[in-house]
């Protein structure tokens, strides 16, 4: 798996813990993304509205336009029920890969190579 693939592949489970916390709008998704992965994570505006829309025609969030504190139009994004139950079902679809990797990584035991070499 590409790290582009992971990255797509945890783009729902993280837009939706997100917005657990209550509603957002894009570029604050954006910048919470950016700060809660301390750096590691640069989402693009370019990949994340799709992925909004996705959420949305699936019924995992709902959004509304409204003016903003600074006079612009904002669409805000919501979580609905049927989301929360989706983050519960995607909590313990990621919290057994996390296991599965904890068990492996802590029996693996680096290989010798015979040659000597890396």
């Amino acid at each position: 798996m590409s790290s582009d693939t992971l990255v797509a592949a945890s783009t729902k489970p993280i837009i939706l813990s997100l917005l657990m916390s209550g509603e957002s709008y894009g570029y604050q998704i954006l910048q919470r993304v950016r700060r809660v992965s301390g750096g590691k994570m640069q989402w693009s505006s370019a990949m994340l509205y799709p992925v909004l829309r996705r959420l949305e025609k699936d019924g995992l969030i709902r959004s509304e336009w409204r003016v903003s504190d600074e006079h612009r139009m904002r669409k805000y994004y919501i979580l609905t029920s049927r989301g929360r139950k989706e983050l519960a079902a995607e909590k313990d679809r990621w919290r057994n890969v996390q296991e599965a990797l904890g068990k492996l990584w802590a029996a693996a035991k680096p290989a010798v190579d015979p040659a000597g070499g890396d």
